[in-house]
């Protein structure tokens, strides 16, 4: 049986083995209880378990005292926007992003429309945990209602941030592949406002994803193909809850996620210079890019909420993750692959330059990035980065999260367990791709040597 993921950053399982109904009631009833029986936003995604899922979390939240408004299926970015808009005092969001169908999960959202933070996400599973729940009686369940409009406001609200009318008479040619996810309604209307001709590829959101669901380059081939094939200027691909999205150029070649961020922001330093917030996975482009431009990159622990409460709290002008996720403060403190879309179109028709074009622009590096299975508890886990960090020699080391290793002009590697997934992930870049593979190798053979060695002892 596939293990349980309950971390801080929500709870993910397998439906049918560990994510059941009496675990789903009972995460709503703590989440009811830690916001006091207020009112809260729910959305999903497509996948075939989200009703389920949702009317077993509803039961919490309902015997919590909670009012619920029901904005349907829909992008996380959407739902996520839809908290502060409805003045709602938090947000849960059904979907399991980027990993496989049998899987789903919950997303817990505070007042502003961001993830929990640490120590919030302590408080939940405290009271989780305790079984300490606030309980109604027959006299105190309160209502449901649906609220349709979560597509239609974050569609306008990217709109107000881009040149509808050059757009418009643009008319670029946009591959789209929604994995048939919860991206494709937004995805489509925002495209078409602006008179995009779309090609699409997997738009049927009914949550059987054609490909798996990590828009990597592995898993993008087709979208390469339809983009190449049918003239395209730009292809678009999107995970099922469309938080993040990866580039495909017109010639039918794989851009990437890492691509995503640092083009956005290659724009968006171009008209407002500032601030830049990523993760400590991201690629350095963001700091050539940031560079150009005089302004200073910041780096926090992998997790959207870590890279938004920085963010604000320096008034950052952009930020994200190097998987794909874009967050512009402009329009809300989320990864929003509408707003990727959104600014990489813009810059396209400000430059008059095609995407490869631009791409070219930007130093370029290898990254390669690698999972391996977490086969011992992650307080041996850390024991083994401990044992690697000794061994580091005249690297650099941060341990803001699990273990990065940087040689000066000569790469790095980034070693931690994940958060949404039983795995160890190796990311490492560098110059070329001989050394960017070789750190990958390397360290992924000690780790799972080290692995071995404890579960033997």
């Amino acid at each position: 049986m596939r293990r349980l993921m309950i971390g801080v950053s929500g709870v993910r399982g397998v439906v049918g083995e560990t994510l059941t109904p009496e675990l789903l009631t009972r995460l709503g009833e703590a989440f009811g209880t830690l916001i006091d029986g207020g009112t809260v936003v729910v959305g999903r995604d497509t996948r075939t378990s989200g009703e389920m899922v949702k009317h077993a979390v509803l039961s919490g939240l309902l015997s919590a005292g909670c009012r619920i408004v029901d904005v349907g299926i829909c992008a996380t970015p959407s739902a996520a926007m839809m908290i502060p808009h409805l003045s709602a005092d938090g947000g849960v969001v059904i979907s399991a992003s980027h990993n496989a169908a049998e899987w789903n999960a919950l997303k817990f959202f505070r007042p502003d429309g961001v993830y929990l933070n640490d120590e919030q996400g302590r408080q939940l599973l405290d009271i989780y945990y305790q079984g300490d729940f606030h309980q109604v009686d027959w006299n105190g369940v309160r209502e449901v209602t649906e609220d349709p409009h979560a597509v239609d406001r974050h569609v306008e609200q990217v709109l107000e941030h881009v040149d509808v009318r050059g757009l418009r008479r643009r008319k670029f040619a946009v591959a789209l592949d929604c994995c048939n996810g919860a991206g494709v309604e937004v995805a489509t209307r925002f495209l078409e406002q602006l008179n995009c001709r779309v090609i699409p590829l997997y738009c049927e959101p009914n949550g059987r994803f054609p490909r798996t669901p990590e828009p990597t380059r592995e898993h993008v081939r087709a979208l390469t193909r339809v983009a190449r094939d049918n003239g395209a200027d730009i292809g678009f691909a999107l995970d099922p809850d469309a938080d993040r999205v990866a580039f495909v150029s017109g010639e039918g070649k794989y851009v990437g996620e890492e691509y995503s961020l640092a083009l956005c922001a290659r724009y968006v330093l171009g008209h407002t210079p500032g601030p830049v917030v990523v993760n400590v996975s991201t690629s350095r482009m963001v700091e050539d890019v940031a560079a150009e431009h005089g302004c200073p990159v910041h780096r926090v622990p992998v997790g959207e909420v870590n890279v938004a409460d920085r963010m604000r709290e320096i008034d950052a002008v952009i930020g994200g993750e190097g998987n794909g996720g874009i967050i512009f403060p402009a329009v809300h403190y989320g990864r929003d692959s509408i707003v990727g879309m959104g600014l990489i179109l813009q810059y396209m028709l400000e430059r008059g330059r095609s995407l490869a074009e631009l791409v070219d622009e930007v130093p370029a590096y290898t990254m390669v990035k690698s999972k391996v299975d977490l086969a011992c508890d992650r307080l041996a886990f850390a024991g083994i980065l401990r044992d690697l960090e000794a061994q580091a020699g005249t690297a650099s080391v941060d341990r803001s999260d699990g273990l990065k290793l940087q040689w000066a002009g000569d790469g790095w590697v980034h070693l931690r367990a994940s958060n949404t997934e039983p795995v160890v992930r190796i990311i490492s870049e560098a110059r070329t791709p001989t050394r960017a593979r070789r750190l990958v190798r390397e360290y992924g053979a000690q780790i799972e040597t080290a692995m071995r060695a404890r579960i033997r002892a």
